[in-house]
């Protein structure tokens, strides 16, 4: 009897995870995979700052997919077979260790991706996997119960099942399509607000922990976030930009990434609250200059540049302001309007929403529901995740069950 030929393509964490995990499952298997470029892994030696954020600290499944703008339904079962603990688990066998920071996101002890991909590669290399890089799919065709899969350079392949694991390319996207395949269009997700005010941008540097944002398309204020935000010389970029980008995704690229951002720069304040302290401010140090004076604490910079928004000198003192001036200053500090004009790269994550129609596959096992044989993982996939490993975990997970259901289907 013939050994069970399988295929995966795409080089990066999804396929080299798939590949193994099928190569294990099954030894008689003959498991190759094709990466179009010469350097596999690339996206995760970058990843993190270099230092590869390979998970996160969440090890309830209902808990972990909150951080999913897509695929938080489809992925709930998927982590209960395969999940963050499992990775974790995966990668000590390895002798990789990660641990875990304030935050959650987990990083390889040695603090450097590069212990992430050398541990992947010496996997597959002990696993059997054949790989082959600078190797271009051009097109793939279901047959004879299997697959027939046409190279660049003119060479055919066969094989019995077939992993795409190719990420957000172009081409993975058109082979998925010629196979009966729906996809969800893609567009950019995690992403920089650009604020086109010279004044804001002059703060470079400057940073708030928390603030809550909230975005408002036609008015309406639709989506919202709390936590750090960086000012930077383009804008606005944090972890509540990014999560902010990663929710509103699809409504953004709609409208053009134009909208209107609001800003509460005290979110642990009422209202109210934030009015009593700037009233005391004012009866304590009425004589004071304002610029000077905050009584809220916020950076110095920061203080200087709301007060001008609100029409305040730094000459002005407290005492001299007008009640509409001291509410103009509230509601900068509370709800104050940004206009968004378009996005800025963020060059840690390369994170697409969009992708292969979820109700299309089969979570268990990540196969076609339309294409027996055919199996999906990681990016491909109409699921993205906020900053701070969740990608990785997705990939980890649906790469980890496709491979397996692979090796051990009969």
């Amino acid at each position: 009897m013939l050994p069970l030929r399988i295929v995966v393509i795409g080089g990066g964490a999804a396929g080299f995870f798939g590949a193994i995990a099928c190569a294990k499952a099954n030894p008689d298997a003959q498991v190759t995979l094709l990466e179009a470029s010469r350097q596999p892994l690339a996206k995760v030696l970058i990843s993190g700052g270099g230092r590869c954020n390979v998970t996160h600290a969440c090890f309830e499944p209902k808990e972990l997919v909150q951080n999913y703008p897509r695929g938080a339904k489809a992925l709930r079962g998927a982590l209960t077979r395969f999940g963050p603990q499992d990775t974790v688990a995966w990668f000590a066998a390895g002798g990789v260790y990660l641990k875990t920071e304030g935050d959650g996101r987990m990083f390889p002890v040695t603090n450097t991706s590069e212990t992430i991909v050398e541990c992947l590669i010496k996997a597959m290399a002990t696993s059997g996997v054949k790989l082959r890089i600078g190797t271009h799919v051009t097109s793939v065709t279901a047959a004879d119960g299997g697959f027939d899969i046409l190279l660049k350079s003119g060479d055919p392949i066969k094989c019995d099942r077939l992993l795409l694991a190719t990420g957000s390319s172009l081409v993975g996207y058109k082979i998925v399509q010629e196979l009966g395949h729906q996809i969800e269009p893609p567009v950019p997700s995690l992403f920089t607000f650009n604020i086109a005010d010279p004044q804001l941008r002059a703060l470079a540097g400057v940073s708030v922990n928390p603030v809550q944002l909230r975005l408002s398309l036609g008015g309406k204020s639709q989506l919202q976030q709390t936590g750090p935000l960086l000012i930077t010389h383009w804008g606005l970029s944090g972890p509540a930009v990014l999560k902010l980008s990663a929710w509103g995704a699809r409504v953004l690229h709609e409208n053009r990434y134009q909208a209107t951002l609001l800003i509460n720069w005290l979110p642990q304040l009422q209202q109210e609250q934030v009015r009593e302290k700037v009233l005391a401010v004012k009866d304590e140090w009425g004589k004071k200059a304002i610029a000077l004076h905050r009584g809220v604490d916020l950076p110095h910079r920061l203080w200087q540049y709301i007060i001008a928004r609100a029409g305040i000198t730094t000459e002005d003192r407290w005492a001299e302001i007008s009640s509409k001036t001291l509410n103009k200053l509230l509601q900068e500090l509370t709800q104050g309007q940004y206009l968004i004009s378009g996005k800025g790269a963020f060059k840690e994550e390369f994170v697409t929403c969009g992708g292969v129609n979820l109700k299309e596959v089969n979570f268990k096992t990540m196969e076609s529901r339309l294409v027996p044989g055919l199996y999906f993982a990681g990016e491909i996939l109409d699921i993205d995740g906020v900053t701070g490993g969740f990608n990785f975990q997705s990939a980890w997970t649906t790469s980890y069950l496709a491979g397996v259901a692979m090796a051990t289907k009969d």
